[in-house]
């Protein structure tokens, strides 16, 4: 028989304190490649699992019980997702607060409303994380092109300009004063690229590298993270990523520190990654988060005692965490559609990849590859980080 009872401190939100066991349903928002594979996790633990997607053919419905059709911001697909489920988790933020609130009117929705409502909106996540001390660079808020051209100044002639809503992977992003000193056409060009839409600007640091930290919190108050991720982007999309990061004590620590005081500052069960930059004088600085599983985290799955989509199954399930050291260390190699689109015959190499000691192949069952579009991936392991890499760098190289 289930129980719940309401929250005092959640408005509407449904709760249950109590353990999901195996056997039970569990409902995801998007059924993408992290919707996928969070699947197969839960359905290796021995969970029923319900999607929901604008695509019935999404890379989720090929291992999971039922796809709801609908998109982002479809109350009523939303509704019928949660009906019957145990407990609702998503794999993207971009949910409408209107929807996530009709889940949580019906069944435990993990991580919340309101940690995604805020977390969603670059403008009010970067305001949060200032407000609540966590650090981070320099930035304006702009929602005009001539509040754009006065914080490209105040900024030091050089930005990243960041639409507030939707942009991921490069997208909805532009760079200003690359090329030398910003002029008001640069500027005006970067804002039409935008389409007019309120956005972030952001001060071009001097980097180091970049790290990602991911963390997660049960429904008991349970935290635990991840060690740091190194990750390497390219055009602003993830390009490999290598576990553990291999810096300092010091730096580890303070960087695990300020993901855990983030997810539980924010009171949000399940899954938050904290993306950060490391500046060349050593200063760390969050960059954005990720209330969900995360492309820095694929080798998790190779590297660590529980992997990310196992631990987001254990949230949503109000389970024990998992162990998360590093058993082995482990990479990943993003394959973009343009694998496809410049091999012959538009057919990869897989074979003579896979002839790469240690490497895996992870294939998200899309139907059409597209540039910048991520169709799989490539993992490995290695007795050191620099292995690992080299590894799967190696084998993405003989696609």
């Amino acid at each position: 028989m289930r129980f719940w009872r309401r929250s005092l401190t959640r408005g509407s939100q449904v709760s249950s304190g109590r353990v999901i066991a195996p056997g039970g349903l569990i409902g995801i928002l998007g059924g993408g490649q992290l919707g996928r594979m969070t699947a197969m996790a839960a359905r290796t633990m021995g969970y029923r699992v319900r999607v929901m997607d604008p695509e019935a053919g999404c890379p989720a419905s090929f291992v999971v019980d039922e796809v709801v059709v609908g998109k982002w911001d479809d109350v009523a697909a939303a509704r019928r997702l949660a009906a019957g489920v145990d407990a609702v988790t998503l794999e993207i933020e971009q949910i409408g607060v209107d929807a996530l609130r009709s889940v949580a009117e019906v069944a435990p929705l993990r991580p919340g409303v309101e940690p995604i409502r805020v977390i969603q909106d670059k403008i009010l996540q970067k305001l949060w994380l200032r407000e609540h001390g966590f650090p981070v660079g320099d930035f304006c808020v702009v929602r005009a092109e001539e509040e754009l051209q006065r914080a490209v100044a105040e900024l030091g002639g050089r930005v990243f300009l960041k639409v507030a809503r939707g942009g991921y992977d490069g997208r909805g992003q532009a760079r200003i004063g690359f090329a030398g000193a910003a002029t008001e056409g640069e500027v005006a060009e970067a804002w039409a690229s935008l389409s007019g839409r309120p956005a972030v600007a952001e001060r071009a640091l001097e980097l180091d590298f970049e790290i990602s930290v991911m963390a997660a919190r049960s429904p008991n108050g349970e935290v635990r993270s991840y060690p740091a991720a190194r990750n390497h982007h390219v055009d602003q999309i993830l390009a490999w990523s290598v576990l553990p990061a291999g810096i300092s004590d010091e730096l580890e620590e303070k960087a695990r520190g300020i993901a855990q005081g983030i997810i539980a500052k924010f009171d949000l069960e399940g899954l938050l990654c904290i993306e950060m930059f490391v500046t060349r004088d050593g200063e760390l600085l969050v960059n954005e988060l990720a209330p969900r599983p995360h492309n820095s985290y694929h080798q998790s799955e190779r590297a660590c005692a529980t992997s990310q989509f196992e631990q987001l199954v254990r949230t949503t399930c109000n389970l024990p965490l998992g162990a998360t050291e590093v058993l082995m260390p482990a990479a990943i190699v993003n394959l973009l559609g343009e694998v496809w689109l410049q091999a012959p015959n538009g057919e990869p190499d897989f074979a003579a990849a896979l002839t790469v000691p240690g490497v895996r192949l992870h294939l998200y069952e899309k139907k059409e590859a597209r540039a910048g579009r991520k169709m799989g991936h490539l993992s490995a392991t290695g007795a050191t980080l620099e292995e690992a890499l080299g590894r799967v760098l190696e084998a993405k190289g003989r696609l």
